[in-house]
């Protein structure tokens, strides 16, 4: 008892003190509990006789991480299971809310990973019915708190446990427990509607005290477990559920009849009638649910049709009476709701329903009320738009003689959001305190995204709404260049917004071309948009707007310009689209003169090369700038036209910070490698090494200048900038290299006169991952043997002088990055250059353009000592981190691929303990729930192991064989993936072997 006192202080100290030190020391000292199986029995102890929580806690947290990490006979976890049972019956309404929530975790962590080992695991909801009917609340509460964590635990994956393994479990629980559970939630609902008064079921009789906390307590938990039973990953789909799109709900066919019944609906209803988030909105994420159900469920045609018109009724009763719709929580879910409606029936289903034209036209006022209420609406009106664009989408299929009356709402609520949209615009200049729409670029293009089939769907009627809202705007726009100061600025920030809205309007219908069925019909309504914002782009760099760059409105406007740029190339720019776009040539041709793609082509290319000049510290512009440059260059009939503009030869011949101002910014320079890239494609598409020299003439006298750069002077922060951005420049350029002619071009330039000065930037500057993480990155596009381009004379050395440069590189980083400390983000400053080194080593060892043993036969450290100094900062950090950095983990499993099928001997050699550690490693590598890690490692694990033969025509020698079968569980996990995977029987002997 005395050492039970002793540790309750640590626990103490553990949990609650302020001081770091304290707090590390407490648990050095109590990680024991842990770790250790012998310490299970102490856990007990704890939890038998402190009556401190954070001791229980300690004890219960440490049996979690014992029983999740570490494998313990059958009978003990039966028995660890038992007293969990017992203890919380016992002892459970007096634990702190912590206690109990850790306690329940190790019960349904040891019901999942049991529950195919013993059929008492398999019993857990009966034992949790014993809690709801002892007749007290909280036992109750503690019965259905179980339930709720034991359905969140079989529906996630745990680490160290293969998805395989997972899913089995996870569809044994659905076919067994899961039903019975939501059947609970139910009746628990019902009970708790009736304010807890007595009442029998055939499954359980309880009654509970009238106790209005304790009421909202229960109904809590019982909506919880009633929405996790239909959140469950039924088929195994591994949906994110809390993503914007849910899936369709694959509900087992034996949940029919409860679902069908509309009791089962209206109790959701009911429940959010009655209550306040977070209960109502509970509510409606069940009903959201409920309307996401698969439709092969329902018994037939009048049984689905019966689940929608409830559906409908209860929706349309919430909107006419606006019931919690001023809860925004509830009125997100609501709208979400609404969405589900669409997504999940069809519109003959909708319009058949008996009060579909009242519903419609609620569900129109929302819609406009909600449009107008953007301040506070804005995170919703995606679901709302969504549903208006599902309905419009569906009318060329509607067969039924109701009507459908989209007639006449689709075109109110599409000049609703238009309107809306322009008076958010002075309302945000007026108050400083409202988020600005267009800064929330992902509710933007979600918008946007279903504007097209609103705006196509009487779409003479719109287009004419837009451009009557257009003509004013750039009538002022365009008197305002010849002012000379910008002393209206409120006035022009005004019209920049509304500008900018028009645009990403026009261009998201110009977009939606693609996917109308009457798009050919409409090509003359699209050169009328299309030629206004052609229009307003004449007159955003002249006078008064050339001096403007620096203000956020103009920077969105030209954002709104690029984003036009890229919907109207992908509609009506290339050779297919030319031919079936004469309607549109032809107008455009009679209102701004531009008759063909290339003609557009130059006006666009003339905005990029403006937008580079002007735009030097804006980093999304230029970033969007260089991506549309991207885009065009990377089509190859885009590409040919573009080399026939004046403008692009202009930027092929003039690509310095001259003319480019924004290749001297900091914040842009990560931009570089996207610039470079484009411009090597342009590059690269004629055949032309005269071109090429001269291309490269000014990053030439780059590395001339820092060749000759003094080492007194190379730790400058002048050279350490140049050396940035020339490698992410240097990395663009191989990154455009596809063929073994253009990759030619490159490595005769850089090998062997510049090669060097990679070496030396590398001992020079190893401590500042600003300049060793692009030159490394740099170094791994270059050594990449993608689409063969690294492709030498069969008499060529050039593969093992390529790899001895790589050699040196490694030793040198890998050396010097040991000796460095891990620092406060040990990621930054060490990891992610490791992973990065490793990363060009795999992929010069795997590029399958070197002759590795050409290096022992003449004696050459090159591969040895690469090898060498890649195991050694592979192995300087620990497993548990490796795991714990995804692009860390993948490449160090990547290395560890190429060593066992190419170098087996390096591994062989290796010492007993550095042999162990990669054996571990490959354990934990087949448990990792990254798929492209436990695959990798699965198949070389076999092709070590299970075969004699693999790709290099060795075989596994005894030494090793009996190293790798001292690790019993490495085999064990192995096993259990065979057999999960139910590999042939042939491949099954080695096991028993």
């Amino acid at each position: 008892m005395e050492s039970l006192a002793q540790l309750e202080q640590l626990c103490e100290r553990l949990y609650k003190s302020q001081d770091p030190a304290e707090r590390a020391h407490a648990e050095q000292t109590l990680h024991c509990f842990s770790v250790n199986p012998e310490y299970i029995s102490q856990c007990q102890f704890i939890l038998d006789n402190s009556q401190s929580p954070y001791a229980q806690l300690l004890a219960s947290s440490s049996l979690v991480k014992l029983v999740t990490d570490q494998n313990h006979p059958i009978q003990l976890r039966l028995d660890i299971r038992n007293y969990v049972l017992n203890y919380l019956a016992s002892s459970g309404p007096k634990l702190l809310p912590f206690v109990t929530t850790s306690l329940i975790q190790l019960l349904s962590r040891l019901t999942k990973l049991g529950w195919h080992d013993h059929e008492s695991h398999r019993d857990i909801v009966r034992e949790c019915t014993k809690f709801l009917a002892q007749g007290t609340v909280e036992h109750f509460y503690i019965g259905l708190k179980v339930l709720n964590q034991l359905v969140a635990e079989m529906n996630q994956t745990n680490p160290g446990r293969s998805l395989t393994h997972h899913r089995k479990t996870a569809c044994s629980f659905r076919d067994l427990a899961l039903f019975q559970t939501f059947q609970i939630s139910l009746t628990s609902l019902r009970q708790l509607q009736n304010d807890l008064a007595h009442f029998q079921s055939s499954q359980m009789s309880f009654s509970l005290r009238q106790n209005e906390v304790a009421e909202d307590k229960l109904r809590e938990q019982a909506i919880e477990l009633a929405l996790k039973c239909l959140s469950f990953d039924f088929v195994g789909t591994s949906l994110d559920e809390g993503s914007e799109d849910l899936g369709t709900i694959q509900i087992p066919s034996s949940w029919r009849p409860l679902l069908e019944d509309t009791s089962t609906m209206q109790l959701f209803f009911d429940y959010y009638a009655a209550t306040n988030p977070p209960l109502s909105t509970r509510a409606l994420e069940c009903l959201v649910r409920l309307a996401s159900v698969r439709r092969s469920l329902f018994g037939g045609e009048k049984e689905r049709t019966k689940f929608l018109s409830h559906l409908m009724s209860g929706t349309g009763k919430i909107l006419a009476n606006n019931q919690g719709l001023g809860e925004y929580a509830n009125y997100n879910e609501f709208c979400r709701l609404l969405g589900r409606l669409k997504t999940n029936y069809q519109l003959s289903e909708l319009v058949s329903v008996e009060n579909y034209a009242d519903w419609i036209r609620l569900v129109e006022e929302f819609t406009i009320k909600s449009l107008r209420s953007w301040q506070w609406a804005s995170g919703s009106v995606y679901y709302l738009l969504g549903l208006w664009s599902r309905l419009v989408l569906s009318m060329p299929y509607l067969k039924s003689d109701s009507p459908s009356l989209l007639d006449t709402c689709v075109p109110k609520i599409t000049e609703a959001y238009i309107t809306s949209r322009l008076d958010a615009v002075r309302a945000v200049i007026q108050n400083a305190n409202l988020e600005d729409p267009l800064d929330n670029e992902e509710q933007l293009q979600d918008q946007l995204d279903s504007l097209p089939s609103l705006c196509r769907f009487q779409y003479e009627t719109t287009s004419n709404y837009i451009i009557e809202l257009f003509k004013p705007l750039l009538q002022s726009y365009t008197e305002a260049t010849r002012m000379q100061s910008g002393g209206e600025t409120v006035q022009l920030s005004v019209m920049e917004g509304q500008l900018t809205w028009l645009v990403h309007i026009i261009g998201s219908v110009i977009k939606g071309r693609l996917s109308s069925s009457s798009a050919e019909s409409q090509e003359v309504l699209d050169a009328e948009l299309a030629s206004r914002v052609f229009q307003l782009i004449q007159v955003t760099d002249t006078g008064l707007h050339s001096q403007r760059y620096h203000e956020k409105s103009k920077q969105r406007l030209d954002a709104a310009i690029l984003s036009f740029f890229q919907n109207f190339r992908k509609a009506y720019v290339g050779e297919q689209a030319m031919h079936s776009s004469k309607q549109l040539y032809a107008r455009l041709t009679e209102l701004v003169g531009l008759q063909d793609h290339l003609m557009v082509l130059n006006v666009t290319v003339g905005k990029i090369a403006t937008n580079l000049k002007c735009y030097t510290q804006c980093e999304e512009v230029i970033e969007a700038t260089l991506n549309l440059f991207q885009d065009l260059a990377s089509g190859y009939m885009s590409g040919k036209l573009l080399l026939k503009l004046d403008a692009v030869n202009f930027i092929l011949a003039h690509h310095t910070r001259e003319y480019f101002p924004f290749l001297s910014e900091c914040a842009c320079s990560r931009n570089r490698t996207t610039f470079y890239f484009t411009l090597g494609r342009l590059l690269f598409m004629e055949d032309s090494p005269a071109k090429f020299k001269a291309f490269i003439a000014p990053l030439q006298q780059v590395l001339v200048s820092l060749k000759e750069t003094p080492d007194s002077m190379f730790r400058s922060k002048a050279v350490e900038y140049t050396l940035i951005g020339l490698m992410r420049d240097l990395r663009g350029i191989a990154m455009s290299t596809n063929s073994r002619r253009t990759y030619g071009l490159l490595f005769d330039w850089l090998y062997p006169e510049h090669t060097p000065l990679l070496l030396r930037a590398v001992e020079h500057w190893t401590d500042t991952p600003a300049v060793t993480t692009p030159l490394l990155k740099f170094m791994a596009e270059f050594v990449v043997n993608k689409m063969q381009r690294l492709t030498f004379d069969s008499s060529s050395p050039n593969g093992i002088l390529l790899f001895r440069e790589v050699s040196r590189l490694i030793v040198a980083f890998g050396t010097r990055v040991l000796a460095l400390p891990n620092g406060s983000d040990p990621y930054a400053s060490k990891y992610k250059g490791i992973w990065i080194a490793l990363t060009i080593l795999t992929r010069a060892l795997a590029g399958n353009y070197v002759n590795f043993g050409v290096f022992e036969l003449y004696g050459d450290r090159a591969l040895a000592d690469a090898l060498d100094v890649a195991l050694k900062i592979s192995l300087s950090i620990s497993l548990q981190e490796i795991m714990a950095f995804r692009k860390l983990a993948r490449a160090y499993f990547a290395l560890l691929d190429v060593l066992c099928h190419n170098h087996t001997t390096v591994i062989v050699n290796l010492d007993a303990n550095t042999f162990a550690r990669i054996v571990s490693s490959l354990e934990a590598g087949i448990k990792s729930l990254d798929v492209s890690i436990s695959s990798e490692i699965l198949k070389t694990l076999f092709e070590m192991v299970l075969f004699e033969e693999c790709t290099n025509q060795w075989a596994l020698s005894r030494p090793m064989l009996s190293l790798i079968l001292i690790n019993e569980q490495i085999f064990s996990t192995l096993s259990g993936q065979i057999i999960s995977a139910q590999m042939p029987r042939t491949q099954l002997g080695i096991i028993s072997y």
